[in-house]
């Protein structure tokens, strides 16, 4: 009679947390950093479609790294739950914060699961207050754990040195073309420190900007707005074009 397989606990839990790891670090890297007038989201992105950054709700904006189809699912959940919240009770009820708990019971009930596997998923949810000082930024590991971030973070892909650096360089206060130009050099550095363009049709962007008259903050910066912004325009005027918003994709898979 053979001897069952035995793996402890601790050791399970490390495996599956290993397997995560190396999901989400496939992925291509996006940073979330504040500036003066709100929260902009950045990444390596060349699928038109396939976004990494959503609107959940008015004030309130999404970002993952990692596998889409997962994302995706745990994307639409939010939208879900914040609209259901927000009709029951009153808008204002909907916060980043209660969206975050949500997402961390989700994902630490599958990554604690062993009848699936671990999601391979990163997450940031934003909100963008009144003042740069009530802006709250959320970064939810694959655990279901939650990070309190202030100023800047980085997820997917090589974070932790894309973290280092924006660490060493963002400031309070940097205006939109300035912190845009900061996120695509963060995100145009190799491992080894050596830099590449990135040119602006591969990357998506998307703001959470408290300037705006408008009940929902969130929109996306695309076409000449972007590219005056890479070019250092100060505060680009909005192209009509730009300030409409992109339609979500509801399906698809792959590694993001």
């Amino acid at each position: 009679m053979s001897t069952p397989f035995y793996v402890s606990p601790q050791q399970a839990m490390a495996d599956r947390a290993e397997y995560a790891r190396k999901g989400i670090a496939r992925g291509r890297s996006l940073v979330v950093l504040q500036f003066a007038d709100g929260i902009v989201f950045v990444g390596e992105n060349p699928s038109r479609a396939l976004h990494k950054f959503s609107e959940i709700y008015d004030r309130i904006g999404f970002a993952a790294a990692g596998k889409y189809n997962e994302y995706e699912n745990l994307r639409i959940g939010g939208v879900r739950y914040a609209d259901l919240r927000g009709y029951t009770y009153d808008r204002d009820d909907v916060t980043a914060r209660g969206l975050a708990n949500v997402y961390a019971q989700t994902l630490g009930t599958i990554f604690s699961s062993q009848a699936e596997k671990p999601y391979e998923v990163e997450l940031v949810v934003a909100e963008v207050g009144a003042t740069a000082d009530a802006d709250q930024i959320y970064r939810l590991p694959h655990d279901g754990s939650i990070v309190d971030e202030h100023g800047s973070v980085a997820v997917g892909g090589n974070a932790e040195q894309i973290s280092t650096f924006l660490d060493q360089r963002h400031r309070d206060g940097m205006s939109l073309a300035e912190a845009l130009k900061l996120a695509v050099q963060s995100l145009s550095r190799d491992t080894n420190g050596t830099e590449r363009e990135i040119p602006a049709e591969r990357l998506e962007v998307a703001v959470l900007d408290r300037t705006r008259p408008q009940q929902r903050k969130f929109k996306r910066i695309v076409g000449r707005q972007l590219a005056r912004l890479l070019e250092g325009g100060a505060s680009a005027p909005t192209d009509a074009a730009s300030d409409n918003e992109e339609p979500e994709a509801e399906s698809g898979s792959g590694q993001e």
